[in-house]
């Protein structure tokens, strides 16, 4: 198996704040305006950028229009089929419209201004047909077939870590590792593919922490959200994450850029709400 780096930054000092710019998702913003008037809250309330949906996102037009107006970034997209349209599917044709969408989802995200698609390569929970090694195999040979595409736009594919039985153990305990995930990155072999790691989304599985220095700088983006053992999905900040630890490994490995919140959205205090959970435990 390839060994993780684990490679120290001095980028920061132990008590400097880190270099971070907030964001939410497209579908957290639950206000009945105007593209412009959504961008225009989500400056006041003090984010920083959004991330949007393709295939079947808002009209490019509009929302370049409004980013311009506000100098509020779209800083990328989320791949909105990837769920159900999946690179692993046992059908290769199945297959080849996940890979249509993934580029669709590319080329959107360079016409609406962003960097990155998010993308979950895969679900492994048919041992017969879709297992670890199916999954793994196929989502390489259809990404490797996007990489032209993703390179010559200049847009990162960026593989986040989900609950989709893939690269870890989904029924297996609490301190897992990230070598498995570090390892089928590593195997795609592009400066265009990293991670697109979820601080929360395996907190039931590991230490996200411990997950951050063994990626290291193959993280590009961050999602955000918290998760505890007796509630479940939680609060930012209230859940059982670490956020002392997680802050200290993301000085380690050197981290700046984009947090993007992943929770239940809203109007503009349930927004300004998550906006001050961030900071809190972002920004302490």
């Amino acid at each position: 198996m390839v060994q993780a780096s684990t490679a120290t930054s001095r980028l920061y000092k132990s008590d400097e704040p880190l270099q971070l710019r907030f964001a939410v998702k497209w579908g957290m913003i639950n206000i009945d305006a105007p593209i412009i008037e959504k961008f225009r809250i989500l400056q006041s309330i003090g984010f920083d950028g959004v991330e949007l949906d393709s295939p079947g996102g808002p009209d490019i037009k509009e929302i370049r229009a409004a980013s311009e107006a506000t100098g509020l970034p779209v800083h990328g997209v989320v791949d909105s089929i990837h769920w159900n349209v999946r690179l692993s599917d046992p059908d290769p044709g199945v297959r080849e419209k996940g890979r249509q969408g993934l580029e669709t989802a590319i080329r959107d995200s360079k016409a609406y201004g962003g960097c990155a698609v998010l993308l979950v390569p895969g679900v492994a929970g048919n041992k017969e047909n879709e297992n670890q090694q199916q999954c793994w195999d196929r989502s390489i040979e259809q990404i490797h077939k996007a990489l032209p595409l993703a390179a010559a736009l200049g847009i990162h594919i960026l593989i986040e870590n989900v609950w989709n039985r893939f690269c870890y153990d989904h029924d297996g305990g609490n301190d897992q590792s990230a070598e498995q995930l570090a390892a089928y990155i590593d195997a795609i072999n592009s400066p265009w593919v990293g991670s697109y790691f979820d601080i929360g989304n395996h907190r039931k599985y590991a230490r996200p922490e411990q997950w951050i220095r063994t990626l290291g700088r193959r993280i590009t983006k961050c999602d955000v959200k918290d998760w505890g053992v007796k509630g479940g999905w939680a609060e930012i900040g209230e859940g059982d994450v670490d956020w002392a630890a997680v802050r200290s490994a993301l000085r380690d490995i050197g981290y700046t850029g984009w947090c993007t919140a992943e929770v239940g959205g809203g109007d503009e205090k349930r927004l300004a709400t998550i906006k001050a959970q961030m900071d809190k435990v972002l920004r302490a």
